[in-house]
């Protein structure tokens, strides 16, 4: 996959604000202490989700194209000054001792999910938080999934059979009903490959609001996504 493609995805993405705000609302009480960002990007997520206390944030990457995006936030201080970059993947890394280990629409991107998570269990203290937000449901895989590079979509079963038994289940939801009907309407209607601006400024500034409120009423039952936290016993 060429990287400058990816970048012109994640760049369309950041416009997403309201997606970002929603999704930080129910991972941030999560977030503590040392926490590693795996798949940091162009540090989009970052910004988001670190307007906190920490000890430290690592956001790990592994194209160097991007880390060089995250590197110069960090440069104009436009991330916090407990942000550091790091080049590589989880099994390349050597910190441990972690609080907090976060995927964030990245675990699709990685062919062997189990040893991934059995690796990212390792690095985390007793106690530390796994935190996976990624898109749900196989039957929504679509020609936009395998031109970005996602192996597959994940049901709340499927997450789980990949998590390890160390950890207890704290948190299993989907989320953006609405979105899952937008996307299922372009799957059969549309066949759009690439969301243009417009469109991601649509779901997000339209179709993220009303799914804020109807993610509630249907109890986190369907949506486009999938969310998990939990926790190393």
């Amino acid at each position: 996959m060429n990287n400058q493609y990816l970048s012109t995805e994640l760049d369309i993405f950041a416009y997403a604000k309201n997606w970002k705000t929603y999704y930080a609302s129910i991972i941030t009480p999560y977030l503590n202490g040392r926490v590693l960002e795996v798949g940091a990007g162009i540090g989009t997520t970052t910004k988001t989700l670190s307007q906190g206390k920490y000890d430290q944030w690592i956001c790990l990457e592994p194209d160097t194209f991007l880390l060089q995006k995250i590197e110069e936030l960090i440069s104009k201080n436009e991330l916090p000054s407990f942000c550091k970059s790091e080049l590589g993947t989880l099994s390349d890394s050597d910190e441990i001792f972690l609080n907090t280990i976060i995927y964030i629409d990245v675990l699709e991107h990685i062919k062997n999910d189990k040893l991934e998570l059995l690796n990212a269990l390792d690095k985390l203290t007793s106690g530390g938080n796994l935190i996976v937000l990624a898109p749900a449901h196989q039957w929504l895989y679509s020609e936009f999934d395998q031109k970005i590079g996602h192996y597959r979509r994940y049901t709340k079963r499927s997450l789980i059979s990949v998590v390890p038994r160390s950890f207890k289940c704290i948190k299993l939801i989907y989320i953006d009903s609405v979105g899952m009907l937008a996307s299922m309407a372009n799957k059969i209607l549309l066949k759009t490959v690439d969301p243009s601006l417009k469109q991601i400024l649509f779901w997000d500034k339209v179709l993220i609001p009303l799914s804020r409120i109807i993610d509630r009423l249907l109890f986190f039952t369907i949506g486009k996504s999938v969310i998990g936290i939990w926790e190393k016993i």
